[in-house]
């Protein structure tokens, strides 16, 4: 063993210990308390074109506003509002 190194590997780190920016939905943003069933044009943009609803990444909605959205397109479908599939 004579004339052999060891070699330390370093570890990256995985979360930065900076303060990250926190950007609110754009329901929080706008104040918004309830989510009508009875608006399509914003439920709209919320689903895909196959009628799907957006995952809270892709929307970018706080849990509380996504789980107020999926209730309100829920409502909307059942009301013939919206389409359940394309």
């Amino acid at each position: 063993m004579r004339g052999t190194r060891q070699v330390k590997k370093r570890r990256k780190k995985r979360f930065t210990t900076g303060i990250r920016e926190q950007n609110q939905c754009r329901f929080c943003r706008e104040g918004v308390k309830y989510i009508d069933y009875k608006d399509v044009a914003v439920l709209q943009k919320l689903l895909t074109n196959r009628g799907k609803i957006f995952s809270r990444k892709r929307s970018g909605n706080c849990a509380k506003c996504q789980r107020m959205v999926k209730r309100a397109i829920k409502r909307a479908r059942y009301m013939a509002l919206l389409p359940f599939t394309n």
